[in-house]
């Protein structure tokens, strides 16, 4: 299916910076996201990926409606859910459902993980009536590949990749359309990222799931992603399928990012450009204009100070044949560049 289920339009959280103590006065803001555009359609993996800070998780919380937006809209299904309240947010709230990055703060440690995972059974009656939810909350334990029989354990009696699967039963309990994952491996040892990656396209499948994924880690998008979105400095600034975006990078940060990436294979590695990039990211108080990526880009000239490039597809490509490079780039100079050539 090809129909957008959320749609994202120039969506911006921007957190005020104050002075004074008995009168204060605004003197500036945090821009953590400051006009993303994009879409999430029915069924797919979107990835979302960037170095910390650059807003992932923030654009996570407003999706969810953890955080309310500055400025921008969030449709689901057609509907805008940034001015939604009272009932009519708690029905929102039900379908899109958050899995967070952190399995050993996520987790009241008072609470047993039957209590966790029927939570939100309390909050939402409807779904389950009383009578029939710690069936459904042993059936949710077996789901995820844990024992049903585990239901009265507290949360300090299991390991994280183990916390993180008692996370993604909890947001399974509302038989909810999106999950939104933010950087749910993260804080795991590397043997138990795959078991929960693996876990989640199961369950994908199994419950016509749609996914945000949010990570820093460009190998693990990859293998679960359809779609790619690359974020700097709180907007996305490149975004196209997976293979797009890996094997034909246009915007000079994601082939600086991708440079980056451990290669497996020694001769491959030797071929492999590394793009070092210079300086530091700016401050998200204070953003450079036109080209956010523009001090430490090697491409960069005086038009890239002057006008923002948008998220669109590059210029270069647009007389060329139809190839792999169509993808949105929000650059004045965007180009195809191999960044990891296969070995032969």
């Amino acid at each position: 299916m090809t129909e957008a289920i959320l749609e994202v339009r120039d969506l911006a959280k921007h957190y005020p910076l104050t002075q004074g103590i008995l009168f204060k006065k605004q003197v500036g803001a945090v821009r953590a996201v400051d006009g993303v555009d994009l879409d999430l359609i029915t069924g797919e993996t979107l990835g979302i990926v960037g170095e910390s800070g650059c807003g992932k998780s923030t654009l996570a919380k407003m999706i969810v409606h953890l955080e309310r937006p500055t400025a921008g809209t969030i449709r689901y299904k057609g509907e805008d859910i940034t001015k939604l309240s009272g009932r009519a947010l708690k029905a929102v709230r039900r379908n899109i459902q958050m899995v967070f990055q952190d399995p050993y703060t996520s987790l009241n440690p008072r609470m047993t993980v039957g209590d966790i995972i029927g939570e939100p059974y309390d909050i939402h009656p409807e779904v389950a009536p009383k009578g029939d939810r710690r069936r459904r909350v042993r059936e949710l334990l077996d789901v995820v590949g844990l024992n049903p029989e585990y239901i009265n354990r507290y949360p300090h009696q299991f390991s994280g990749g183990q916390r993180q699967r008692i996370g993604i039963a909890r947001g399974l309990a509302l038989q909810p359309e999106i999950i939104v994952a933010d950087e749910p491996v993260s804080a795991l040892d590397v043997s138990v990222q795959a078991q929960v990656i693996n876990l989640l396209a199961g369950l994908q499948d199994e419950f016509d799931l749609t996914l945000m994924f949010i990570s820093h880690d460009l190998s693990i998008v990859r293998h679960i992603s359809d779609r790619v979105g690359v974020m700097y400095l709180g907007r996305v600034v490149e975004l196209g399928r997976d293979e797009e975006i890996y094997d034909h990078p246009t915007h000079p940060y994601t082939q600086a990012l991708l440079s980056a990436v451990p290669v497996p294979d020694p001769e491959a590695r030797e071929h492999r450009e590394r793009i070092i990039l210079g300086g530091d990211v700016p401050s998200p108080a204070n953003i450079p204009s036109g080209c956010r990526f523009r001090t430490r880009c090697w491409k960069a000239q005086e038009r890239c100070a002057l006008e923002v490039p948008l998220l669109a597809v590059p210029a270069v490509f647009r007389l060329a044949e139809p190839g792999p490079a169509q993808h949105p780039s929000a650059c004045h100079f965007a180009e195809e560049k191999k960044v990891v050539p296969t070995a032969e």
